[in-house]
């Protein structure tokens, strides 16, 4: 740990004595190592395959310590006892500022991801998966496909606890920092997170609602702003300008602002709202981040852009191996 995080850290501390505890779980694949390594290198101590079991022992060692900041990473190699998990975490936010980050992907990907690293998936690694959670006996020797899908029948318990990544097409920089963005925002009350996507790389599948604005006007189609974004003046300027771009953003406002006080009172830490349009560069990009800016004063915010952050973390890695 550099000393910038441990002063950090030390200064957090001060402010509060209630521990800052990440539980991550997710599909063997979906990146939840590249997810703990961020957690480590914020200056979090971090433990994988933790049983549900020996959180509380964990804690009370953390605590004795002086460690003021937990990540614990809990997936299929706990199958037996991850039913214990929701019940867990309903009182572990008595104690912790407590922040449950799930990750998934799709099946074609985690293939992919598999046949390229030519690792076994936990399921299959000793030829043998239980049927199901409730019934460890008789055996079977699934395929990968049916390692994969089983593998989410046995997450289904805690899948819905806490903030859902999609992470299909996101490069390792882009999770590290979702990641890191998602353990900045204060625990104690419901968290918006606006996402605009590209409906031509494929539905948001973390996203609690979806909004498709791509009838609305396309800046992409005039030349002076084909080469802008959502977060550039002059797209903001014309879409506001727009009768329908601002009765979209009103219909979207207004349904938000009707339904997430109930969303709160169910207990929900997280609420995640899609806006898709053609590209994810022009329309989709404008709206998050002003439902972002009107949502700031009463909830806790975060605003991604799905393919705008996946070009900047190209180009960062670019720019680092020397790249143009």
């Amino acid at each position: 740990m550099n000393d910038t995080t441990s002063r950090g850290i030390d200064e957090t501390a001060t402010q509060s004595q209630r521990i800052q505890l990440v539980l991550l779980s997710g599909v063997s694949g979906s990146g939840k190592s590249i997810a703990l390594n961020a957690l480590e290198d914020a200056g979090y101590y971090c433990v994988d395959n933790l049983p549900p079991q020996l959180v509380d022992q964990l804690l009370a060692v953390a605590t004795e310590s002086g460690h003021t900041h937990l990540g614990i990473a809990m997936d299929v190699r706990s199958a037996d006892s991850l039913g214990l998990l929701p019940a867990l975490a309903r009182r572990l936010r008595q104690r912790c500022d407590l922040h449950f980050i799930y990750l998934d992907s799709t099946t074609d990907m985690l293939v992919q991801r598999f046949s390229e690293t030519r690792r076994a998936h936990p399921l299959t690694a000793r030829g043998l998966a239980p049927v199901a959670p409730d019934q460890p006996l008789p055996f079977s020797a699934p395929s990968l496909i049916e390692a994969i899908e089983l593998e989410r029948e046995l997450l289904a318990p805690v899948a819905s606890l806490g903030l859902h990544i999609d992470t299909s097409g996101l490069r390792p920089a882009q999770l590290r920092s979702w990641v890191r963005q998602a353990v900045g925002v204060g625990a104690s009350r419901l968290t918006l997170l606006f996402e605009s996507f590209a409906f031509k790389r494929g539905v948001a599948l973390d996203a609690d609602y979806v909004f498709d604005v791509r009838m609305l006007p396309n800046p992409h189609y005039d030349p002076s702003l084909r080469g802008l974004t959502g977060r550039d003046a002059p797209v903001a300027d014309y879409l506001r300008s727009q009768p329908a771009v601002m009765r979209m953003l009103d219909d979207i406002t207004g349904f938000l602002q009707h339904w997430l006080p109930a969303m709160a009172e169910d207990q929900r830490s997280y609420v995640v709202v899609a806006v898709g349009c053609t590209g994810g560069q022009h329309r989709s990009v404008f709206l998050a981040e002003q439902l972002g800016k009107h949502f700031a004063a009463e909830y806790s915010v975060l605003v991604r852009h799905r393919e705008l952050d996946a070009a900047d973390s190209i180009g960062t890695a670019a720019r680092q191996s020397g790249g143009a």
